[in-house]
């Protein structure tokens, strides 16, 4: 049996609820979606409590955050953000014709504020956040994130990717929603694939001051929103306890999978998203091997790390049996 736990994708399918939505939707794909997706941008205003002038919604996350970069970049500009991180970000700002500045994460995988402030200047027009951290899960504190932006200049937006946050437990976390008001250059991104389980559906949103949603959204594409996705969604903000029992037990799972791995002598750190980050000078490559083995597909990063998606019972059984057989010993040459 095929474990895919490689691209942090929920193990649940659609609820009942949801995919009876999206076969009624089926139904009219011979009928175009709304021109631009009003009707979403509200429903997803007054689930989060915000005005719908705050809501941008796109393909993914990923298509919100290209929306930006077109909106705030100009050929030439920088964008900055730690490295490593979710892998579409250098690939779009080329995109853009923007120069990738990547600072390294420091030795204990999280991202250091400071070193990412300091790569600022005047070309620089988006800094990239992610919180919780992909891959390795870690997460910026309340008091760090409030610090950084008091200190990012107004010319810089402060691209926030909360695509994790769901998953996320701690009294620490940041209330990043609460924090629009007083930085109308920040922008909060968040998806439907994770948490909510519509990965193949593509629909994320974006929060941020209606000044810097209005400019995004000028780069919508037209009918860009299909039919089938915006009824899931819609299904899945009236489905929200089901769904957070779901990521409930995805969180149990990650923290006993964590155990399981330390048991073993794994290095494990900590992490808040839906995935447990091993890094060397753990035996990360023969690791990879060993799950590629045992039919586990985890994120493998060569002679850095392995991230592997929280699954179902029997997937990280796999894992922990798999693993469970590495040899340990680091080798020093």
């Amino acid at each position: 049996m095929l474990h895919r736990l490689a691209l942090n994708e929920s193990p649940y399918p659609p609820l009942p609820s949801v995919r009876r939505a999206m076969h009624r939707a089926v139904a009219q794909a011979h009928r175009y979606p709304q021109f631009h997706p009003e009707d979403l941008t509200e429903r997803i205003a007054a689930w989060c409590g915000v005005t719908p002038d705050r809501v941008v919604v796109g393909s993914g996350s990923v298509g919100v955050a290209l929306q930006l970069l077109r909106a705030v970049v100009e050929p030439g500009d920088s964008m900055v953000y730690a490295w490593r991180t979710f892998d579409a970000y250098p690939l779009l700002a080329g995109m853009v014709g923007a120069q990738p500045v990547a600072v390294p994460l420091p030795p204990d995988g999280t991202q250091d504020p400071t070193a990412l402030l300091a790569a600022l200047d005047h070309r620089t027009r988006v800094v990239v956040l992610c919180n919780p951290h992909n891959p390795t899960g870690s997460v910026v504190t309340a008091d760090a994130l409030a610090a950084f932006l008091r200190r990012v200049p107004p010319h810089v937006t402060v691209l926030l990717d909360e695509a994790y946050v769901e998953f996320a437990r701690g009294a620490d976390l940041p209330d990043a929603p609460a924090l629009l008001d007083t930085h109308p250059n920040l922008l909060l991104l968040r998806t439907f694939s994770k948490a909510y389980g519509l990965a193949a559906l593509r629909i994320g949103y974006a929060l941020g001051a209606p000044g810097l949603v209005a400019r995004i959204r000028r780069q919508q594409l037209p009918f860009g929103i299909n039919a089938v996705a915006a009824a899931a969604v819609k299904a899945s903000l009236r489905a929200g306890d089901e769904l957070r029992r779901r990521v409930d037990t995805v969180v149990a799972e990650r923290e006993r999978l964590q155990r399981e791995l330390a048991g073993l002598g794994w290095h494990v750190r900590p992490g808040q998203a839906n995935s447990v980050w091993l890094a060397t000078p753990d035996p990360v490559d023969r690791g990879a091997v060993a799950l590629t083995a045992a039919g586990v597909q985890a994120r493998h990063y060569p002679g850095e790390g392995l991230r592997l998606t929280v699954g179902s019972r029997a997937a990280n059984e796999a894992v922990i049996t798999a693993l469970s057989a590495v040899d340990r010993q680091v080798d020093r040459r």
